[in-house]
């Protein structure tokens, strides 16, 4: 039977497949692009799955992100023509000279992939995992698969690679989140609007049958968005009711646990896990969580700063790639056997970075330090206040802001961090919202350019009073762990004691600086003015696109009151992993 869809050709060095037909065992025809080496040689696979329309140039679907990248690293354009550039994916000019087959699939019900759309799901980890069978037995496969890329091409490894595919021999995790309920849907329980409006503007917009509707590939002219044209009332039956779904789920339930690793223990494949100290609303966590748990002794730790896109492009993400998939997809001396397990860019202000190699996470050394609020004087410090007081702050305020005196030697923190508090609502509910901020001598706050806000602060966490209760076994004293699987309704006024995870963060805080806590009802704000960013959808306050004032999840009569924090009944404390300096 021919197929008009799929079409090869010779292109910059490259045999370049169109539209290459996957079958799946229900019948479904996923559409992928490949590109390979001109001989019939067999190689290594890079293969990408995600629902972002592989014909989509990364310029034409994310502009703001493409400009801010190449001004900053204009290494990124350096030995290829950027005609094959997507969006979180690996560019195929930088890498199949060097030996490789780049995969590209659209997934189930996306981009040029019929199908029912339902992003995280287990038909789409099933479908991966065909996916990467397929690839590893083709003509021009070696056998050996590895699976790359940033966000969405990096959560849906830790979904797939629980599954074990005989094929799969390592995994590229670039900033992306391991936990579905914890990390993407509800910050401490709170609803994240980022999937939401993430739904509606990067997937819908790119779902199998927007076809005149969506984009035209650069390269081929086809409409990114599938052959055929369908009609709304049809593209809506053939996708899931996302947005509906997470406000009607509050707690953990299937829905979740079908999105989150079945199993991090049956993760056996060789890892390198990818985080960003900047990236505060959605992927940091997920890459320290999923590198504790993974199973494989064959796994690594790097973290590093700058935007969400930018390292996995730069020469410096590019070649710690090349370095890690060269061993293990090819068989490469590369030097990967020497790699230190974690590889931190310790943060300094002003964006400078210091490469550091550690054995371990969190570090061994770490001397994890109680600085407790003290509210008569509103500053942090290592000796316990007496005082048995309590302070009230508007929800929707700026809060309250506990602060060490200016340090008299530089300080570093580098881990997980949690803080203790005691607290009181007017109503049977409060969401806390903290952040950890940093002040130089002139009372300037020290932020940094975030995965997606380019002022971002330190340190943030969450947390819904009334999913306070904890996991004794998998709580650790620095770093909580909520079961967010029943309702403690609070009693109005009656205070309550709360363990508040902060996501893991790094500083070097100089000599002259302060370190803040600042507690709120509501999300942080650098200083209430929208960042400038050319080319933008949506205006960034500090937090990026990660805000959490959904109406529904965060109605005003419950938490836009006033909250009491209590001190005197036990420690209220922030605890911070204090690394020695040398």
């Amino acid at each position: 039977m021919s197929d008009d869809q799929h079409k090869i050709e010779v292109r910059d060095g490259m045999r370049v497949e169109w539209d290459a037909p996957i079958p799946m065992p229900d019948g479904i025809v996923l559409r992928a692009d490949i590109f390979r080496p001109l001989d019939d040689a067999k190689y290594p696979v890079i293969l990408h799955y995600g629902p972002y329309a592989k014909g989509l140039h990364f310029e034409d679907g994310y502009k703001s992100a493409w400009t801010r990248m190449i001004a900053s690293f204009p290494e990124v354009l350096e030995g290829t023509t950027s005609a094959y550039q997507s969006w979180e994916l690996c560019d195929p000019e930088k890498w199949v000279p060097d030996g490789y087959v780049c995969l590209r699939i659209d997934s189930r019900g996306a981009g040029r992939s019929p199908g029912f759309l339902d992003p995280f799901g287990p038909q789409e980890t099933q479908d991966l995992h065909d996916c990467i069978e397929w690839a590893g037995v083709q003509p021009w496969s070696n056998g050996k698969v590895g699976v790359s890329g940033i966000s969405y091409y990096a959560v849906n490894q830790w979904l797939v690679a629980p599954t074990q595919p005989k094929h799969l021999a390592a995994l590229c995790i670039w900033e992306g989140y391991s936990d579905f309920y914890r990390e993407q849907l509800r910050s401490g329980g709170i609803l994240n609007e980022f999937m939401g409006n993430w739904y509606e503007r990067q997937v819908i917009s790119m779902q199998h049958g927007q076809g005149e509707r969506s984009k035209k590939s650069r390269v081929t002219g086809e409409h990114v968005g599938g052959p055929e044209t369908l009609s709304e009332e049809e593209l809506k039956a053939n996708r899931i009711d996302l947005l509906g779904e997470m406000r009607g789920k509050r707690l953990i339930d299937k829905f979740h646990e079908d999105r989150s690793p079945s199993d991090f223990s049956k993760i056996v494949t060789p890892l390198l896990s990818s985080g960003n100290w900047g990236g505060v609303g959605l992927h940091t966590r997920g890459n320290f969580e999923g590198y504790l748990k993974a199973g494989t002794k064959q796994k690594w730790l790097e973290v590093h700063g700058d935007t969400h896109f930018s390292h996995f492009y730069s020469n410096y993400g590019l070649a710690l790639q090349k370095k890690f998939l060269g061993y293990f997809l090819k068989g490469e001396d590369t030097g990967w056997d020497k790699q230190p397990p974690v590889q931190l860019n310790i943060r300094h202000p002003g964006e400078k970075f210091v490469l550091r190699d550690e054995q371990e996470w969190p570090l061994a050394r770490t001397e994890w330090t109680k600085f407790y609020l003290d509210p008569a004087t509103m500053t942090l410090g290592t000796e316990k206040p007496a005082a048995a007081t309590t302070l009230t702050y508007e929800a929707m305020g700026d809060g309250l802001y506990f602060s060490t005196p200016p340090l008299e030697a530089p300080m570093e923190i580098t881990g997980p961090l949690a803080a203790k508090l005691f607290l009181s609502s007017q109503t049977e509910d409060a969401d806390v919202f903290l952040a950890i901020r940093v002040y130089d001598p002139e009372g300037k706050e020290v932020v940094f350019i975030g995965s997606n806000d380019p002022r971002t602060p330190v340190g943030l966490g969450w947390l819904r009073a009334s999913q306070r209760k904890l996991d004794p076994e998998q709580s650790l004293p620095y770093r909580p762990w909520h079961t967010h699987d029943e309702v403690w309704p609070l009693e109005p006024g009656e205070p309550v004691e709360l363990d508040v995870e902060i996501w893991p963060t790094c500083l070097v805080i100089p000599a002259g600086y302060r370190l803040a806590l600042n507690i709120r009802g509501k999300d942080y704000e650098y200083d209430g003015t929208p960042a400038d960013l050319p080319y933008n959808s949506y205006k960034m306050y500090g937090v990026g696109p990660f805000t959490h004032n959904d109406p529904v999840d965060r109605p005003m009569e419950i938490y836009g009151g006033t909250y009491t924090l209590h001190f005197g009944d036990g420690e209220t404390y922030l605890m911070l992993p204090v690394i020695p300096m040398a």
